[in-house]
C-alpha cells in the first residue's frame, strides 16, 4: 500500500481491497445500516488499522478499523476516535477492537508480557516504535529533533508524537511555533505539563499560568483549558485516565 496521509486516503485504498461497508458501533455489536446486519464480538476480526494523530489536541486522533466477517462473508471499515471508551460498550467488543497480536518481545523479558509498538502511520510510515512494554526508554533529544523535521512542523503550526501509551496513562511530546495556539479543550483525566524549550501560556477559566523550559503544571480532569506558545516551544503532556478494576 502507498504511504498515505489522510482518512479518506486509507478508506479508498481499504475500498478497493473490498473493504466496502461501513460500520458502527453499538453496545455490544458492529452494525451495517445498509443492511441492518448486526455482528458480534465472536464473528469479526480486525485485520489492520491506521492511527492518525491529532494536531490541535492530542486527544483529538482518528484510528480507521479494517474488519472481516468469514461468518457472514462480508469486509468493512470502521472510523472511531483513537481509543476505545469503556462508557456504553460491552467488554467484549472492547477486547476485539483493542487486541491485537503482539508485534515484538523484549530480547531478555523474564516474563511474557508482549511488547507493543505503534503501526507506521501516514505521518511516520516507518512505525515500529516501542509504544508499551515492562520498560520503554525514550531519547529525548533524538525526539526533540525528530519532531521538527516532520512535514507537519515546517508545513503547519505544531506537531506531536505519542511516545508512551499504556492502560491508564499516554505521554506525548509536542512541539509549537510562535503563536500557535491548542484551542479550548479537556482531557479525560489528570494532565500535567512539562516545558522543554520555549515559552506558553497555559489558561482556564480560573487561572492563568506562564510556564517556560524546566517548569511544570498539573491539572485534573475535565477543565476546560487552552495552550498558547508566545515563542517556539516543545513540551511533554502526560495524561493519566482511571483504570476500572475488574
Amino acid at each position: 500500500m502507498n504511504t498515505m496521509t489522510t482518512v479518506s486516503e486509507v478508506l479508498n485504498e481499504l475500498k478497493l481491497r473490498g473493504y466496502t461497508v461501513d460500520f458502527n458501533l453499538d453496545d455490544n455489536c458492529l452494525v451495517c445500516h445498509s443492511n441492518s446486519l448486526k455482528i458480534h464480538p465472536q464473528d469479526f476480526v480486525v485485520d489492520k488499522h491506521y492511527r492518525f494523530e491529532g494536531m490541535s489536541d492530542p486527544s483529538d486522533e482518528a484510528i480507521v478499523y479494517a474488519i472481516s466477517s468469514p461468518k457472514h462473508n462480508i469486509k468493512g471499515v470502521l472510523v472511531n476516535g483513537y481509543g476505545i471508551s469503556s462508557d456504553n460498550m460491552a467488554d467484549d467488543l472492547i477486547k476485539a477492537l483493542n487486541e491485537t497480536p503482539p508485534v515484538k518481545h523484549l530480547e531478555q523479558a523474564s516474563d511474557s508480557t508482549p511488547t507493543k509498538s505503534n503501526e507506521a502511520t501516514p505521518l511516520r510510515p516507518e512505525g515500529e516504535r516501542e509504544l508499551d512494554a515492562p520498560m520503554v526508554t525514550m531519547d529525548l533529544n533524538s525526539l526533540k529533533a525528530q519532531i521538527k523535521e516532520e512535514a507537519s512542523y515546517k508545513n503547519g503550526d505544531r506537531n506531536a508524537i505519542t511516545i508512551f501509551k499504556t492502560e491508564g496513562m499516554r505521554i506525548v511530546l509536542i512541539a509549537l511555533h510562535k503563536g500557535a495556539e491548542m484551542k479550548t479543550h479537556t482531557a479525560p483525566g489528570v494532565i500535567s505539563v512539562q516545558v522543554l524549550e520555549g515559552h506558553i501560556t497555559f489558561t482556564t477559566e480560573q487561572k492563568t499560568a506562564v510556564r517556560s523550559a524546566g517548569q511544570m503544571l498539573a491539572l485534573h480532569a475535565g477543565i476546560a483549558h487552552k495552550v498558547f506558545a508566545s515563542e517556539e516551544s516543545l513540551f511533554l503532556l502526560t495524561i493519566s485516565s482511571r483504570v476500572e478494576k475488574k
